[in-house]
């Protein structure tokens, strides 16, 4: 069973209530399990529209969408949870409080919803509000989006973009710049002990609290890894403070070419065997892991608060 992936681009209280609740009461009716995932006053709004008694799943969109990787994560669990039954879910994604980079991995994680749930016979509404949105998330709402609903009929958006091809030129664009006082730490062998030391000691100097701390060295070993592993010497990690975010960037000589597809990292895998486990682990420990492959080498830069 397909997915369904719909947009929905709504005008005031009014208009979503009408839509919002067409599409939940569907769901009910279609005996799928129904979660509703919005932002207030919007949730408040429909769950006095149902009263108590309806079986819907309220969930604070505040609460749920803070990580995009571990927001797929939750969506999964969710699937799995009421499996057999397909899912019908409302879900609206939180488009304030994040930065540049934040925001591309948010547009990024509404294309990868086609591609992890392709085959679970979801049918999920994304609501988008036309008077608080900037254009640009508008715009790329239907490049995320197969389907979108306005004013009327449910209409193919006419610039959906499937999510591999999406992907690869959300890594294209990246660019990182280095300052000059990052401090340097080669990594030459196998022994991957104090290169943990020296990520602990200046995760604490900056500040870091002691689980993030952890997860940070964490993070830093497996990529570290990975690159001696996979990549070609040199290896080397730099590590620097950006405002209230520690980064660490390793990189090497050799050119990473996602496989199978630029997919491998953020889908989650079955189990610790299948090939971007790690690169997912990475994803879920971090608050933004970025990969950059080019002529001059594979970088991977970790953003953590």
């Amino acid at each position: 069973m397909s997915l369904e992936h719909r947009a929905f681009v709504y005008d005031g209280t009014d208009h979503f209530l009408a839509v919002t609740e067409r599409f939940l009461r569907s769901g009910l009716e279609a005996g799928q399990a129904v979660v509703a995932v919005a932002q207030e006053p919007n949730l408040s709004a429909l769950r006095d529209l149902f009263g108590d008694g309806a079986e819907i799943e309220w969930v604070d969109a505040a609460g749920f969408y803070l990580h995009p990787v571990r927001t797929l994560r939750d969506y999964q669990a969710l699937v799995n949870k009421f499996a057999p039954r397909t899912v019908c879910a409302l879900a609206e994604p939180v488009w304030r409080g994040w930065d540049e980079r934040q925001t591309l991995e948010w547009i990024r994680y509404e294309s990868l919803i086609n591609e992890v749930f392709k085959n679970s016979g979801a049918r999920a509404l994304c609501p988008y509000d036309r008077e608080a949105l900037p254009p640009r998330i508008l715009e790329e709402a239907r490049r995320t989006h197969p389907m979108v609903v306005t004013d009327g009929p449910t209409l193919p958006t006419g610039t959906y973009v499937d999510p591999v091809t999406f992907g690869a030129a959300c890594d294209r664009g990246l660019r990182f710049v280095r300052p000059s006082d990052a401090e340097y730490f080669p990594v030459e062998h196998d022994d991957l002990h104090a290169l943990r030391s020296f990520v602990a000691e200046r995760a604490l100097l900056h500040g870091l609290a002691k689980r993030p701390a952890q997860n940070l060295v964490t993070a830093v070993n497996e990529v570290a890894a990975n690159a001696l592993q996979h990549g070609l010497p040199p290896v080397g990690m730099w590590i620097w403070r950006d405002g209230p975010e520690l980064l660490c960037e390793i990189g090497d000589n050799g050119l990473w070419r996602p496989a199978p597809t630029p997919l491998t990292g953020f889908i989650p895998p079955d189990s610790a065997l299948q090939r971007g486990f790690g690169l997912w682990t990475v994803r879920l420990l971090v608050d933004l892991m970025e990969l950059r492959a080019g002529w001059d080498g594979t970088f991977v830069r970790l953003h953590i608060r």
